[in-house]
């Protein structure tokens, strides 16, 4: 068991980091009060491990997991649900009803993120996705409260960067879990001015307006941390908020200027990497070029991804 896969925050919140594409990149949450315990979203079926010996190391078994929250069924937050599942003989697996048919029959999910990425690199990144029974898998409504020992979760609809996009709001932390809603923030770009976020628009269901909608959702409830499956615990949320709402507006700027391009992703790619370029240095972020861009390099394919699926189903 390697403890640097693991970071721990109060209360009972504990951060694994899932293996997915490179360290510190995807994380899983898992909660731990009143000697029960949930995750939130599972990382890939290559993660799997790390979680059961994430429960090990709180002294838990597997069957001390009462719930594992999926915020979307993209496959970096849900792939490892399955298989998860089948060593928690107690939990059950809580997803937005957009999302629960792909994780109890995963092939239209398998097939879309192979279009994306290829058949060879989806077997390297994700391994198998084992399907859920759909007995285990409760679609939670906007709003719902789930409890947890003494602790509530409320789970709330926040689409924007997906359609089956929810968020957890933990009271007991002054926290809110927010898969890739309020964006993504890698540790490497912390500086002394903090933590570093951008805009998540990944494809196929990225809706500017609504994703302006969720982030002022989540901080209508005052939240004191976000935790960000990319990646973990962040503060100053209002300085971040507002740096999102930035970034949705830019990234809408670029997919615009782009539209009629001959290679509009590529011009999308070079014209995002040059503005995310510039706000880093902004933000006193002085790691070599290199590093930069091998962290960038995923965020920028896929944002342009989602952009240009947005401008074909929006015309802009």
């Amino acid at each position: 068991m390697n403890p640097d896969f693991y970071t721990d925050y109060d209360h009972g919140i504990t951060a694994i980091d899932t293996g997915y594409h490179k360290p510190q990149f995807d994380a899983s949450h898992l909660i731990v009060r009143d000697c029960r315990a949930a995750f939130v979203d599972t990382g890939t079926s290559l993660s799997v491990d790390r979680l059961l010996d994430g429960l090990q190391r709180a002294d838990l078994t597997p069957a001390d997991v009462e719930y594992v929250f999926i915020t979307h069924v993209h496959l970096d937050h849900a792939g490892g649900a399955g298989l998860l599942m089948q060593h928690l003989p107690n939990a059950r697996c809580i997803v937005h009803p957009r999302g629960a048919k792909h994780l109890v029959s995963p092939d239209k999910l398998i097939a879309g993120t192979m279009a994306v990425y290829g058949e060879a690199e989806f077997h390297k990144l994700y391994g198998d996705i084992v399907p859920i029974s759909a007995s285990r898998v409760v679609e939670s409504a906007d709003g719902a409260c789930f409890n947890f020992g003494d602790t509530t979760f409320e789970l709330i609809d926040t689409p924007g960067h997906a359609l089956h996009h929810y968020s957890i709001v933990d009271c007991a932390s002054h926290s809110v879990f927010t898969g890739d809603t309020f964006g993504v923030s890698y540790r490497i770009f912390d500086t002394a001015n903090g933590a570093f976020v951008m805009t998540s628009t990944t494809p196929t269901h990225f809706d500017p307006a609504q994703l302006h909608a969720s982030i002022d959702r989540l901080m209508s409830y005052e939240p004191e941390a976000a935790f960000l499956t990319h990646y973990s615990r962040v503060t100053d949320l209002p300085r971040l908020a507002a740096d999102l709402h930035l970034g949705i507006d830019q990234y809408i700027e670029i997919a615009r200027a782009c539209a009629d391009a001959d290679d509009r992703i590529a011009c999308m790619k070079t014209r995002m990497h040059d503005w995310l370029a510039k706000r880093l240095d902004a933000h006193g972020c002085d790691l070599p070029d290199d590093v930069r861009d091998a962290w960038l390099a995923m965020d920028i394919d896929l944002n342009a991804q989602g952009l240009a699926v947005w401008l074909d189903r929006t015309g802009g």
